[in-house]
């Protein structure tokens, strides 16, 4: 990799040529660029951060900083989950906050195309009246559309509709040397050489900056039902899910959850939870054209999980109902961070019928180490969030058994054929669980892949498949 150069005041002063009034550095800097949502992983304040409003200025600017050999971190809303969002080697952060056009509605192609900054809570205004939705559903609706293209971010309706990737047509990156490209476009399918566009998605800025995205719409169901089912057994929970998925009520979505995650949701939003008195909830979507037509799934399903442990089947029907299920389910990840002073996320996933056997051994490795481990996720497509608690732990016995903790959980997910990360990405804090469940050959595959879109290693360095 490059040696780096330092920003100099020469380099600030061609920066706000070009950016008049979007140029910060030293002091000026918001503590905010230092740091991602998991401050566990270390603070990295860049040099100077820049705000762009331009696949030009970009352009301009990542000329500029590869041929001064000045490290360039990409940054959205800075949501992230793994650290790969924050300078780690210096240098500046070039942001897309600023970047947050909705740029059009095709409603006959069935597609949108937007600035990569565009929030995705902001992105569902421009579809009003259309008939048209966009299904990735990632929790964090503060996170861009651009981070979530990067990190190929997953969501809660995966299960049925799929993730991110599923739904980028085009983009237009711009590459380390300055040059733009278009990637795809709003044909449907294509058999045209590589899928650059692939190797894209899911990069975390490390091939490129996306500064335009064409996403795929489908048509928005009618109606949507919510069913929360409640097991005295965490391990009847979790090993009821394999039978819902089999069942032919299509969900869109099957999530797990805890009594004490609930119970923290309960104590951060100030409002009581449908039901608390079980140890384990799947919660369970259906959406379909009407009311009628959900019937038999629900039915269905009610006889299978009631026939299997459930000792409940709860049915939220009115907007009143679900939002209270769904507003607390959004909340848990903020729920935990409130509930301790550091905490560390294992977001591996594995294949669906191995969910069962994940859950029991993260319990049991809480047990054994002696640690607050809390879970929840997506357990219709086997992507489990686990947190790992520090809470009256000293600073010594924190650093040791997390560590601990975290080895032990992507060693588990490793033997049941599981991935690192089902959608918050590596950044700079997974990379070692990356090498040890892909292996060598495959990173220096990836390091080949790096090497050719950006020889100079200016793009988000240090993440990823490159060295810790």
């Amino acid at each position: 990799m490059t040696a780096f150069h330092k920003v100099t005041e020469a380099d600030l002063a061609y920066f706000r040529s070009l950016l008049p009034g979007r140029v910060f550095s030293g002091d000026e800097i918001s503590a905010d660029y230092d740091h991602d949502e998991m401050t566990e992983y270390g603070h990295y304040m860049p040099e100077a951060v820049l705000q762009v409003l331009s696949s030009r200025e970009v352009s301009a600017v990542l000329s500029y900083c590869n041929e001064h050999d000045i490290p360039v971190t990409p940054r959205g809303a800075g949501t992230g989950l793994c650290g790969g969002c924050v300078a780690v080697h210096g240098g500046i952060v070039l942001s897309t906050e600023k970047m947050k056009k909705v740029l059009e509605v095709d409603t006959n192609n069935m597609t949108a195309t937007v600035e990569p900054g565009v929030l995705l809570m902001e992105f569902p205004k421009a579809l009003e009246g259309t008939g048209l939705f966009y299904p990735p559903d990632p929790g964090e609706k503060t996170a861009t559309m651009g981070g979530n293209a990067m990190t190929n971010a997953g969501g809660m309706r995966a299960v049925k509709y799929g993730v991110t990737r599923d739904y980028i047509l085009g983009m237009e990156v711009v590459l380390a040397d300055g040059s733009v490209i278009e990637l795809g476009g709003k044909t449907v399918k294509t058999s045209s050489g590589y899928s650059l566009i692939d190797l894209m998605i899911g990069s975390e800025g490390t091939l490129g900056f996306l500064t335009k995205l064409t996403v795929r719409l489908v048509p928005e169901p009618k109606v949507n039902l919510s069913l929360l089912i409640p097991f005295d057994d965490l391990d009847a929970c979790i090993g009821a899910v394999p039978r819902v998925l089999a069942c032919g009520c299509d969900p869109t979505a099957v999530e797990f959850m805890e009594r004490e995650v609930i119970t923290c949701a309960e104590t951060y939003l100030g409002k009581q939870f449908p039901d608390t008195g079980a140890d384990a909830y799947l919660l369970v979507r259906l959406d379909g054209p009407s009311r009628d037509a959900l019937a038999p799934a629900v039915d269905a399903l009610t006889d299978l999980v009631l026939g299997i442990g459930a000792r409940d089947v709860l049915l939220a029907d009115t907007d009143e109902r679900k939002e209270s299920i769904w507003n607390a389910r959004g909340a848990f990840l903020e729920a935990i961070k409130g509930s301790t002073p550091a905490m560390d996320e294992c977001d591996v996933v594995v294949p669906r019928d191995a969910i069962p056997a994940f859950v029991r051994r993260s319990v049991a490795i809480g047990k054994e180490l002696g640690v607050r481990i809390l879970s929840f996720g997506h357990a219709g497509d086997g992507n489990l969030h686990i947190y790992v608690c520090r809470d009256d732990m000293t600073n010594e016995e924190w650093k040791e058994k997390v560590t601990s903790a975290m080895d032990r959980l992507y060693d588990e997910a490793k033997a049941l054929h599981g991935e690192v990360s089902g959608e918050h990405g590596i950044g700079h804090a997974k990379q070692a669980y990356l090498r040890d469940s892909v292996g060598g050959r495959q990173i220096s595959l990836m390091r080949g892949i790096k090497a050719v879109f950006d020889p100079k290693g200016i793009l988000n360095p240090g993440k990823v498949a490159e060295g810790g």
